[in-house]
């Protein structure tokens, strides 16, 4: 299913990222570049039945889709597919098998936490990327005894972009989420932080696979580098 048509953001004063407490951040293409290893699982399955590797190129604007972006870029299949399901679980177990080979952080991400932290800000990860995957990279990249909450696809009974996980992560952080900024690379993250009343940033330095350029999803801010992130986010109190 695609998404859906991105929403207008509020116009109110409310929406201010001044008046804001605490800041959620997507995983995928946000805080962290997975795309390597998330291109290595499915072109393991492409090698084990002959065929050539695609190109990383090819594959990173869809890492922030997980199995679906790509299974879609290397197979040309979709959920309706009779062998998805067997195909999406081969892909999560390689992921799995090797999830943070080559993954790190984007650069400059790291100064961002270390004043986040430095300043007292509460801040944590809402991802559709599954706990027994999220967990376990989140604690390989050193950000599990950081993160004031860790919230995966599967923790709530819906996913991005509806906007329960992010309403769940500000309850755990205890911000009201009106005053919470939801940063992420995807039209879905933009979509579930309007939802959940939050004020969002879209992250153009991602993977921002979809059609529609972030630019035009309606986020009330878009920063184009961690750096003009970090700018963004020194005026949160």
């Amino acid at each position: 299913m695609s998404d859906p048509t991105p929403l207008p953001q509020r116009e109110d004063e409310d929406a201010s990222i001044g008046l804001c407490q605490g800041i959620l951040f997507d995983l995928d293409g946000t805080l962290a570049d997975t795309a390597p290893d998330l291109a290595a699982a499915v072109n393991k399955m492409r090698h084990e039945r002959g065929l050539e590797m695609v190109p990383l190129e090819h594959l990173r604007p869809l890492a922030s889709a997980g199995a679906r972006g790509l299974l879609g870029g290397a197979f040309g299949i979709g959920p309706e597919h009779h062998d998805y399901s067997s195909m999406r679980e081969e892909f999560l177990a390689n992921y799995e098998a090797d999830l943070c080979i080559e993954t790190t952080l984007f650069p400059g991400i790291g100064d961002i936490l270390d004043e986040l932290d430095a300043r007292g800000v509460r801040w944590g990860i809402v991802t559709n990327k599954v706990a027994r995957l999220t967990e376990p990279l989140v604690a390989q990249l050193g950000l599990d005894t950081r993160a004031g909450c860790v919230v995966s696809g599967d923790t709530t009974p819906h996913s991005k972009p509806h906007p329960a996980p992010l309403l769940h992560a500000a309850k755990e952080l205890d911000v009201p989420a009106e005053r919470v900024v939801y940063v992420g690379d995807d039209l879905r993250d933009v979509q579930a932080g309007f939802a959940a009343g939050m004020v969002t940033v879209a992250a153009a330095y991602g993977y921002c696979g979809n059609d529609i350029p972030p630019t035009q999803w309606h986020a009330r801010h878009v920063v184009n580098s961690p750096a003009e992130l970090l700018e963004l986010l020194r005026y949160i109190g």
